[in-house]
This record gives structure tokens, C-alpha cells and sequence, in this order.
């Protein structure tokens, strides 16, 4: 049975990108373009794993993670931030948040599912 992931970016080409290489190793996936969007589908579709963008429409991806992290049903999913504006700090808060990885963009195609694997 596939692994089910939830990437929750706005961004069409970071979106596309991300979909193409996982679902090319196996995955299956599912997406939204906001964070209240994000937490919607989480409670609907009960992924094995989400990848939260944090610059986000509406909820940044801190919040829809605290969201998450909230919900009894979903509180468990692992949650990896996944953002191209790391600054000083920032790893730090997406763990506290709780996070369970931090990835930066642009990430590397070559090892993007291998480095996803290691979450679910």
C-alpha cells in the first residue's frame, strides 16, 4: 500500500516538482495551497506524512502546524517544515513547534525521497 503525503505549498512549480518526484518513488499524494487548507485535508485525508511550506496564504505553516499538533485525531502525523527562507532560528522553531524535520528549498531532486523516507 502506498505511503500517502500531503504537501501543503502554494507554490505551482515548488508544488509540481514535489509531487512529480514523489509520486515517480512510490508515494501518493495529496496537495493544498493554504494552511487552513492544509489542516482541512489533514482531518480529511489522514496522511502518513505532511510537508508544510511555511510562507503560506491565509495560516503560515507554523500555524497550521500548531493546528495539527492540536487535533487528537491527527496530532501524530509528522510534520516536515519545508521552506526556502531559512533564517537564523528558524529550524529551531519548526522543531519546538513540533515539527519532526526541516527541509530547505530549493532541495535536491536526487535525494528528495530518500530524505522524505526517513519521516514516515
Amino acid at each position: 500500500m502506498k505511503k500517502k503525503i500531503l504537501i501543503v505549498e502554494d507554490n505551482e512549480q515548488n508544488l509540481y516538482l514535489a509531487t512529480y518526484l514523489l509520486e515517480k518513488n512510490g508515494f501518493e499524494v495529496v496537495s493544498a495551497r493554504s494552511g487552513l487548507e492544509g489542516v482541512e485535508k489533514a482531518l480529511t485525508e489522514k496522511p502518513d506524512m505532511i510537508l508544510m511550506d511555511i510562507q503560506l496564504p491565509d495560516m503560515n505553516g507554523y500555524q497550521a502546524t500548531k493546528k495539527i499538533k492540536s487535533i487528537a485525531d491527527i496530532k501524530h502525523i509528522p510534520v516536515v517544515a519545508v521552506t526556502s527562507y531559512a533564517m537564523v532560528g528558524d529550524r529551531e522553531k519548526a522543531f519546538a513547534i513540533g515539527c519532526a524535520g526541516y527541509i530547505e528549498k530549493p532541495f535536491d531532486p536526487e535525494t528528495f525521497a530518500v530524505e522524505i523516507q526517513k519521516y514516515i
